[in-house]
């Protein structure tokens, strides 16, 4: 289905914000605006503002910015399509017709979710009938409340073969069997056999989609028997590696903590929920797939794994590390929160309360420690063959990164921990010696001093005193060149320390610029720039020399450009932190030597020697710069 500008634009134009946002976010007038506390991060003054005039919020803390389609979409964790199109049916608008084949595999799962909706509707009438008194008193004695049964849609199937077949007999046989409601039996020997009720005798609860449709059932036997959980097959609009259970509430819950926590089982993200942690999400009785961790990285930068303490916990925590090893990037990780051997996150939240439970998520192992505990405990190092393996383990798992920045750094921490245990102890530093006279050396042979600070040209041109003015020049063209990034990264742009007053003039008045104006593109953009007397500025821009980057080079790929830009930002605007804390510990071990003190200053040179390689990357060779936009190299 093809959405044109002008559909899009007729729908954002028919949906008044401040009535789609005030669904869910208390809004206070404020001149021709709204104001609020945020939705997409804690805050207790209101930072968050509404325009329904120009059709975007704004929030001034954390930089959250968009339209209607962007609100559904981050806040509700909606897909575009889903967004767009629960949009228009507010709206009172069609959307564009699709294709024939669309259409009918759109009406075929329209009626599909007819059916699962009636049959939740159908178990929910049971469990509050004479046949569900024993799972009502199972839910009892779990601590399940009544609020939280009705908000998870518990119910009942009834220990029959076809009490729900007949309730829904409306839908047909077919239909149902597609749905994943009745199991059709093997009839090639023609015997005639009937479609009889999948879920019997089971405690059942939904597995929602993100808009909160009802999919799939998972159902819980309440007395001998196996499967103990059985789920609904895959159907046409069901596919258990696709989605996550509790998705469609942990999305928004996430929005707010900045964090989503996956636990393994669908009653344990129940409870986390019940003890007010909504954002917690369950795999649907696999592993974690590679399309889990995409919607999981939609949630949040670095979802935390809370599995159970045991080996099938921790092999389950490993299969989710490897998993996720080729899609890492800056920003993308996971984190790891182990529990007590035999509990599970409701075992501990009834035995000692939610406080027990936070203090475990609150600082939980980043990936590449869980990674290297794994390998360093899975066998001995007693021979030099056994060493030899740990390293070529590790560096098997660091060639499976992607990201060739994160496969850098996990290449060198991971080396630098391994030498730490398979090569001889670092010499001790003496430290001054008085009677002598001399200055402190190293004990052993050969006598060397801390290493020096790197001195690289962009190092240089980074320093205390800020960017050079021709870096300085070139990433200001490369947000005129692409304005629709800065108010992505408005707080990144504003960390950058450039130097001269017209270029931070110019700076804050792109900034101003994206805050208060809808979407920018070039053209309105130097219009706004016009209106606000800085022609001068962007004149002065255009005749200075920079450094050539794609993004600062004509008829460039405008995809490529993009990525550079905001990686250049993004360096640019922690290198001022890194430069001032490996100034700090090079004073420190001035004054006294300390290992602790010595390892930091290594690990802050490495970061500073990496930021000048990834900058020097990025920087056109002189055959690229021929094409480089006017007043650029």
């Amino acid at each position: 289905m093809t959405l044109s500008p002008a559909f899009l634009d007729e729908l954002r134009a028919r949906t008044p914000l401040s009535g789609l946002i005030g669904k869910s976010v208390k809004l206070t007038k404020a001149g021709r605006e709204y104001k609020a506390c945020c939705p997409f991060h804690s805050e207790k003054t209101p930072s968050f503002y509404v325009n329904d005039e120009k059709g975007f919020y704004h929030c001034f803390g954390c930089q959250a910015h968009g339209d209607a389609i962007r609100f559904l979409t981050d806040a509700k964790g909606l897909p575009f399509m889903d967004a767009v199109k629960e949009l228009a049916q507010a709206a009172g608008m069609d959307m564009p017709a699709p294709d024939p084949q669309a259409r009918e595999r759109a009406e075929r799962a329209s009626t599909l979710y007819d059916a699962v909706e009636a049959a939740q509707r159908f178990f929910e009438e049971q469990l509050g009938g004479l046949e569900g008194a024993e799972a009502r008193a199972y839910l009892q004695k779990r601590g399940i409340s009544d609020e939280t049964r009705r908000r998870f849609g518990f119910g009942y199937a009834p220990d029959s073969r076809g009490k729900l077949k007949t309730a829904l007999k409306a839908f047909g046989n077919d239909k149902l069997v597609e749905a994943g409601l009745l199991v059709a039996p093997d009839d090639s020997k023609g015997s005639g056999r009937e479609p009889y009720d999948r879920f019997r005798g089971r405690l059942t609860f939904p597995i929602r989609d993100r808009r909160g449709r009802v999919i799939a059932f998972s159902a819980r036997i309440l007395g001998q028997g196996e499967p103990k959980y059985l789920n609904s097959p895959e159907t046409p609009i069901f596919d258990k590696g696709r989605t996550l259970f509790n998705i469609d509430r942990a999305a928004a819950a996430a929005r707010q903590s900045g964090r989503v926590i996956v636990v393994e089982g669908q009653m344990d993200a129940i409870a986390l929920d019940q003890a007010g942690i909504g954002e917690a999400v369950a795999p649907l009785g696999t592993a974690l797939t590679d399309m889990q961790l995409a919607l999981l990285w939609q949630m949040a930068p670095s979802p935390i794994l809370c599995f159970d303490g045991d080996s099938a916990g921790q092999k389950a925590a490993v299969r989710g590390a490897l998993k996720a090893l080729p899609h890492l990037a800056p920003g993308r990780s996971l984190a790891f929160a182990t529990l007590p051997a035999g509990q599970d996150p409701d075992d501990i939240i009834r035995a000692q309360g939610r406080a027990a439970l936070e203090q475990l998520l609150a600082s939980p192992e980043p990936l590449v420690d869980r990674l290297w505990r794994h390998e360093r405990e899975a066998e001995p190092l007693a021979t030099p063959e056994q060493k030899a393996g740990l390293k070529r383990r590790l560096m098997d798992h660091t060639s499976a990164i992607g990201d060739p920045d994160v496969r850098d750094q996990y290449r060198a921490e991971l080396l630098r921990r391994y030498d730490e245990i398979a090569r001889p102890p670092r010499r001790e530093f003496q430290p001054f010696n008085r009677g002598q006279g001399a200055p402190g050396q190293w004990r052993g042979r050969g006598n060397f001093p801390p290493p020096p600070r790197p001195a690289s040209d962009a190092v240089k041109a980074l320093g205390s005193s800020g960017l050079s003015p021709s870096l300085s020049r070139a990433v200001l063209a490369g947000l005129m060149a692409f304005p629709q990034q800065i108010a992505a990264h408005a707080e990144q742009i504003a960390a950058l320390p450039i130097r001269g007053r017209d270029l931070m003039r110019l700076r804050d008045a792109l900034l101003d610029a994206a805050l208060t104006h809808d979407v920018l593109d070039r053209e309105r953009l130097h219009t706004i720039l016009a209106g606000n007397g800085a022609e001068a500025l962007v004149e002065a821009l255009g005749q200075g020399r920079g450094l050539g980057f794609s993004f600062t080079k004509r008829d460039g790929d405008p995809e490529r450009a993009q990525r550079d830009l905001v990686l250049v930002v993004d360096t640019l605007a922690e290198r001022p932190e890194l430069d001032a804390a490996y100034k700090a510990a090079t004073a420190r071990l001035k004054e006294a030597f300390d290992e602790t003190t010595f390892a930091e200053q290594v690990r802050l040179r490495t970061a500073l020697e990496e930021s000048d390689r990834r900058l020097a990357r990025l920087v056109l060779d002189e055959e690229d710069k021929a094409g480089v936009a006017d007043g650029e190299d």
